[in-house]
C-alpha cells in the first residue's frame, strides 16, 4: 500500500502564503501520478492541482490558476503545494491523493485516486 501525510496547514490572513507537503511511503512513489483536492465544511471535495509521476506536466483548478503551484520531488518521495495570495474561499482540508497508474489520466476526478492522506487544515482569515 501507499501512506500519504500532509502537512504545513494552519491559519493564515488574506494575501499570506502557505506551503503544504504530502509525504509518501510503502509501496514506491515515483510510478505515481499525484493530486491535491480540497473540501470545505458542507462542500463536495473538489480538484485543486496535479503532477504527472516525472513532474513535468501539471494541472489546475481554474480558481486557483496563477495562485497556486503543484510540484513534486521524486528522490524526497514529496508532493508539495505551493498556494500564494490566499483568500478566504481558499478555506478548506486539503487532501493529497495518489493513482494507481503510469500514467496519468482524468486528473480532476476523485475517484480516479485510489490513495489518500488524512488532510490538513487550512484555514484563511479576513
Amino acid at each position: 500500500q501507499v501512506h500519504l501525510v500532509e502537512s504545513g496547514g494552519g491559519l493564515v490572513q488574506a494575501g499570506g502564503s502557505l506551503r503544504l507537503s504530502c509525504v509518501a511511503s510503502g509501496r514506491t512513489f515515483t510510478r505515481y501520478p499525484m493530486g491535491w483536492f480540497r473540501q470545505a465544511p458542507g462542500k463536495e471535495r473538489e480538484f485543486v492541482a496535479a503532477v504527472t509521476t516525472g513532474g513535468g506536466t501539471t494541472w489546475y483548478a481554474d480558481s486557483v490558476k496563477g495562485q497556486f503551484t503543484i510540484s513534486r520531488d521524486n528522490a524526497q518521495n514529496t508532493v508539495a503545494l505551493q498556494m500564494n495570495s490566499l483568500k478566504p474561499e481558499d478555506t478548506a482540508a486539503y487532501y493529497c491523493a495518489a493513482q494507481d497508474a503510469s500514467t496519468m489520466y482524468n486528473y480532476a476526478r476523485l475517484d480516479k485516486y485510489r490513495y489518500w492522506g488524512q488532510g490538513t487544515q487550512v484555514t484563511v482569515s479576513s
